[in-house]
């Protein structure tokens, strides 16, 4: 079986944390895949927020995600704090792809829980159309 394997870029344009809620957890009692999808978005959401924007306006236009890998590494439990690094892909017209490596510290070792990559899409949601990436995002995303 072929299995997902998602290579980080090495520079990053952010690092936000996020600790586990006894929500995410599921019956294995870590983590689940779902919640792991929502700190995902809560650390987008985050890294944007450091640049004054938002999903809803990154410079004119909202951004859609038009998929979505992870490669699992490790369990998360609660009371880990997750520190998520993010880094930027390629860059085309309309999208750009968004990494992130999670990762959490325990008995002063880093354990990578995860890498995951977001293929995120520009959209102008009052046209309902796709537009291009905007140059200020650009700007960030090439930091």
């Amino acid at each position: 079986m072929a299995r997902v394997k998602i290579e980080i870029p090495s520079a990053a344009i952010g690092t936000v944390t996020i600790p586990v809620r006894i929500t995410d957890l599921n019956y294995g009692n870590h983590v689940g895949n779902d919640s792991f999808i929502s700190i995902l978005h809560e650390a987008r959401v985050q890294w944007l927020q450091q640049h004054d924007l938002s999903e809803l306006n990154v410079g004119g236009c909202g951004l859609i995600m038009a998929d979505l890998a992870i490669e699992f590494k490790s369990e998360s439990f609660y009371g880990d704090i997750v520190e998520i690094k993010l880094s930027a892909g390629e860059i085309s017209r309309v999208g750009f792809e968004l990494y992130y490596q999670l990762s959490a510290k325990r008995n002063d070792e880093n354990v990578l829980l995860a890498n995951a990559k977001t293929g995120m899409i520009c959209y102008d949601y009052t046209s309902k159309k796709v537009v291009a990436v905007p140059e200020s995002l650009k700007s960030i995303l090439m930091n």
